[in-house]
């Protein structure tokens, strides 16, 4: 019998395998569907998520979104909360590129007056935004200055004039999370990040212009409170990470966490990929101040970004970028784990929720949410594929089903060597070109690798999250311009 078979239909858009599918389940594993989405995908996530339901600590279910596939320890989509005292922390469950995210950045321009200048905008923001495996960023930083960068996040940005005040309050954890510690990171982590910051990196990495058509608005109130007020309106949406920096803080204590998960701390999991120490723990503690630099890293990252997206346009269209209405929108996380609170059985509880290519979705009234958005719950970025279209929604205060998480972009449905085999980079480009896309690519490998037949359905995907009350579509946006790493 296949794993599907084995879950229980709770509604339309969600299943559950009970604690008893598999000796070891400590908790339900709830994946988040519609039934076409179920069908599509792979039988190995029903035993990472199940495999996850076995986390020392973990709380209520572990949770599988819409655009889950694959991944390493959790499915890419995964999410699980765990008691902050009690609860372990684990690696596989943030990923390798830590807070790999979206921003959003909205201009008063419309497709009439940018269409005429996306070869000229895309050009320059290919040679201003370095992209592609090994890049280097714009702003030289010495090792130890890039320590203050990994404690700071945006903030070391900001304080620098690579930024705004409000760019701040529109990143989540206002761009710097409380407890990064530079000592907790290895020498050879530092000498892999210090020269990054400022690139989007490579595999599915992108900056791109898009339009929000008046057909693609969805809720009118909500486009206006988030920036989206205009027809035809230009944004700008960028996915990008920690990078290599990110990725040698995963692997150091990865390795670390091995060594010690069973002889020290007694924990045996199914998969080694799911190592894992006590939170409370000594190495436990010392990923979290480690996971948190590398948090910040990335926040740091999107920030000089958007400054160098500020002079790019400020250029092309010779306006001040205040003239031009470049404002940010959001800046949201995924593949992170975070101390936060949630009503748990009635009672209030600090957890500690792991979100593995996954996004923080709270509803209206949350304290970490800026005054701004206090009352529309928080604006969340899906991006899809490079060919189809991305999302901004909006948090719902239902969203506490699943600890207020809620998908992160199309999922992956081809592996990226199938894509390169069926896919010719060189033909998609031209393809895209002809259906109005620009594209500037570092490689046509890495071009085919992210064509949009290797993912999901990203409107099926949004309307999962919508049918499950996790989240709640606000606008679509139509991509007319891309740099792809």
């Amino acid at each position: 019998m296949s794993f599907k078979g084995k879950l229980n239909r709770i509604s339309d858009t969600q299943w559950e395998a009970p604690v008893s599918s598999k000796d070891g389940m400590r908790v339900p594993a709830r994946i988040i569907a519609t039934e076409k989405l179920m069908r599509d995908m792979e039988e190995g996530i029903f035993e990472q998520i199940t495999n996850v339901a076995m986390l020392p600590g973990i709380v209520n279910r572990a949770f599988c979104m819409p655009d889950g596939h694959w991944g390493y320890g959790f499915p890419i989509g995964g999410a699980a909360a765990v008691d902050a005292e009690k609860g372990v922390i684990s690696p596989g469950g943030i990923g390798f590129d830590i807070n790999c995210g979206m921003r959003l950045m909205r201009t008063n321009l419309t497709e009439d007056e940018v269409k005429p200048r996306i070869t000229e905008l895309v050009d320059k923001l290919y040679r201003h935004v370095p992209a592609g495996v090994g890049a280097k960023g714009p702003v030289k930083l010495s090792q130890d200055e890039f320590r203050h960068v990994i404690e700071e996040g945006s903030r070391w940005c900001v304080r620098h004039g690579y930024g705004r005040q409000e760019d701040l309050e529109r990143t989540e954890n206002q761009g710097c999370i409380a407890g990064a510690n530079a000592n907790k990171v290895s020498q050879k982590a530092i000498e892999r990040g210090f020269n990054q910051v400022g690139t989007l990196g490579s595999g599915n990495h992108y900056l791109e212009i898009q339009v929000a058509h008046p057909e693609n608005i969805y809720d009118e109130g909500l486009a206006r409170a988030f920036g989206i007020d205009r027809p035809d309106q230009v944004v700008i949406m960028f996915h990008c990470g920690s990078r290599g920096f990110g990725h040698q803080v995963a692997t150091d204590y990865l390795q670390k966490f091995l060594k010690v998960m069973k002889d020290k701390y007694g924990i045996t999991m199914p998969d080694r990929e799911l190592a894992c120490t006590p939170l409370q723990s000594p190495e436990g503690q010392d990923y979290f101040a480690a996971m948190n630099c590398a948090i910040n890293m990335a926040y740091a990252n999107r920030q000089l970004i958007a400054h160098r997206i500020r002079e790019v346009m400020a250029d092309v269209f010779h306006k001040d970028p205040g003239d031009l209405g470049l404002e940010q929108v959001y800046d949201v996380s995924h593949n992170t784990a975070m101390l936060e609170k949630h009503n748990v059985e009635g009672k209030e509880r600090k957890l500690l929720v792991h979100r593995k290519g996954a996004t923080r979705a709270f509803g209206p009234g949350r304290a970490e949410l800026p005054e701004i958005y206090r009352k529309t719950g928080q604006p969340v970025i899906i991006g899809g594929s490079m060919e189809t279209g991305s999302y901004l929604l909006a948090g719902l205060d239902s969203g506490d089903q699943t600890f207020f998480t809620t998908a992160h972009g199309s999922g992956r449905t081809m592996s990226r060597k199938q894509a390169k085999k069926t896919f010719r980079g060189d033909k998609l480009q031209k393809d895209m070109k002809a259906r109005g896309i620009y594209v500037r690519c570092v490689s046509f490998a890495g071009l085919a690798e992210e064509a949009g037949a290797a993912y999901k359905d990203i409107d099926a995907v949004v309307e999962a999250t919508a049918k499950a009350g996790i989240s709640k579509p606000v606008a679509r946006f139509t991509p007319i311009g891309n740099v792809k790493g």
